[in-house]
C-alpha cells in the first residue's frame, strides 16, 4: 500500500507536468511580433522569459476584423505587482480565456473591471497578499526592482479576485488595457518625465489607444481554418508578425524538457518494483509463521491449486486495497481541498480517474498476483513433518 502511495504521489506530479500543457486552451492562435514560437507562447501565456517584439494596435484591430476570428484579447505586458506580473487587456479576457478541459475563468468575489483604474487579482496573488474587495494596490514600472519605479500616483482598487486555476492567471494582475497607456503618460523612455505629472482624474483627457501590445490571442469560427489563418498572418506584409498555435509550442517544449517527465516515471517503474518485491518479502517471511496451517491444510487434503489460490487471494486483496485507498485519497482531495490543488497545478486538470491509470491499477493488481507464485510454491514443498512437529 505504501508503494501505491508512492505511486499516487508520482501520478499527481505527471498530472502537474500535464498541466503545464494545458495552461491555455481554446484559443486557436497566439499572435506577437516576429519572434520565436515557443518565446511567444511562454510569454504570453506563462509571463516568463524575455519579452518579443510588440505589435501594432491596428495589426491587432485588423485581425479582429477577419471574418474567420470569432474573438480577439489583447495582451500588454510588462509592469508589475511586488513582482507578479501585470496583464492589461479587455472584458473579454474573462468571457473567452480557457484553461484545462476548457474551462472558463470564474470570479470567486466580485465582478470584472470596468472602470479604467480597476483592478482582477489571481487567486494565489489575492491569498499571499490577503487582498479583499475595494482595496487600493499600485504597480511598478517593470519588475519593480528599481527604487523609485512605481506608479504610486495612479492606485488601483480590487474590484474582483479569480477563483484559483492552478495556472499562471493565479499569479497575475488583471487591469484595463487603456490603464496601461494612462500610467505611462508622464513617464518617457522607461522613466518618469522630471517636472511633469498627469493625476489620475486627469487621464481620461487623453487618448489611451494603445499604440502597441505584446500579444494577441484568436478563437476562430472554425477550428479547420487554423492553418490558413496563421499563414496569412505570418506572411503579413504590413508588419511581421508569427502567429503560434500553442498547443504545437508546448509539444515542441516538451521534447525539450520531456526527459524529466521520462525519469519520473522510471521512478514510478522502480518504486512499483520496490513495493511488489516488499510483498513478496512478507508473504515469504509470514510462511515461517504459518507453517502448521498450510500442514493442517495439506492433511485436509489441499493441492496445489489450493495454496495457489489462498495465498494469491490474499497478494490481490491487499493490492486491490491499497488501489481502492488510492483511489479514495483522490476522490476526498478532489472534493474537500481544491483550494489546496489549485496551488500545486493541479486544478486545471480533471482528477477523475482516466484510461491509462486505470491500466496501471490493472497491472499493479497482476504483479501482485504473480508475486504469490513463489510463495505459494514455497509453502507447497515443506513438508507436513515440518509443519506438524513443533520447533524446540
Amino acid at each position: 500500500m505504501k508503494a501505491l502511495l508512492r505511486l499516487a504521489v508520482m501520478s499527481a506530479w505527471n498530472r502537474r507536468l500535464d498541466g503545464f500543457a494545458l495552461s491555455v486552451s481554446g484559443t486557436d492562435l497566439i499572435v506577437g511580433g516576429r519572434a520565436h514560437p515557443l518565446q511567444l507562447v511562454l510569454y504570453a501565456v506563462f509571463h516568463l522569459g524575455d519579452a518579443p517584439p510588440m505589435m501594432r494596435w491596428e495589426s491587432c484591430e485588423r485581425l479582429a476584423g477577419d471574418p474567420a476570428v470569432a474573438w480577439h484579447i489583447p495582451l500588454a505586458l510588462g509592469d508589475s505587482h511586488h513582482g507578479y506580473p501585470v496583464v492589461g487587456t479587455t472584458a473579454d479576457y474573462f468571457a473567452h480565456f480557457q484553461y484545462g478541459d476548457r474551462q472558463a475563468l470564474r470570479l470567486a468575489e466580485g465582478r470584472p473591471f470596468s472602470g479604467l483604474f480597476e483592478a482582477v487579482v489571481g487567486a494565489e496573488l489575492a491569498a499571499h497578499m490577503g487582498y479583499r474587495l475595494g482595496q487600493s494596490i499600485e504597480l511598478s514600472h517593470g519588475e519593480g526592482e528599481i527604487h523609485g519605479m512605481d506608479h504610486d500616483d495612479k492606485p488601483f482598487t480590487v474590484v474582483g479576485i479569480l477563483a484559483p486555476t492552478g495556472t499562471a492567471v493565479d499569479r497575475s494582475v488583471q487591469v484595463p488595457i487603456q490603464s496601461i497607456e494612462a500610467l505611462h503618460l508622464d513617464w518617457l523612455g522607461g522613466v518618469r518625465a522630471p517636472g511633469f505629472s498627469i493625476p489620475a482624474d486627469q487621464v481620461s483627457k487623453f487618448d489611451l489607444t494603445p499604440k502597441a501590445i505584446n500579444a494577441c490571442l484568436l478563437g476562430l469560427h472554425q477550428r479547420g481554418a487554423v492553418f490558413g489563418v496563421q499563414r496569412r498572418i505570418n506572411a503579413w506584409a504590413d508588419e511581421l508578425l508569427t502567429a503560434v498555435m500553442p498547443g504545437v509550442a508546448l509539444d515542441q517544449l516538451w521534447q525539450t524538457v520531456g526527459g524529466a517527465e521520462r525519469a519520473l516515471q522510471a521512478l514510478s517503474w522502480l518504486v512499483l518494483a520496490v513495493g511488489l518485491g516488499g510483498l513478496m518479502a512478507v508473504m515469504l517471511a509470514g510462511l515461517n509463521e504459518r507453517r502448521r496451517e498450510m500442514a493442517i491444510l495439506r492433511s485436509l487434503g489441499a493441492g496445489p491449486r489450493h495454496l495457489l489460490g489462498l495465498l494469491m487471494l490474499e497478494s490481490l486483496g491487499v493490492s486491490a486495497l491499497g488501489a481502492l485507498l488510492g483511489l479514495l485519497l483522490v476522490t476526498l482531495l478532489t472534493f474537500f481541498g481544491g483550494e489546496l490543488l489549485a496551488a500545486y497545478g493541479l486544478a486545471a486538470l480533471p482528477l477523475t480517474v482516466n484510461d491509462s491509470e486505470m491500466q496501471l491499477l490493472g497491472l499493479v493488481l497482476v504483479s501482485g498476483l504473480l508475486v504469490s507464485l513463489l510463495p505459494a510454491w514455497r509453502a507447497y514443498r515443506l513438508s507436513l513433518a515440518d509443519g506438524l512437529i513443533p520447533r524446540l
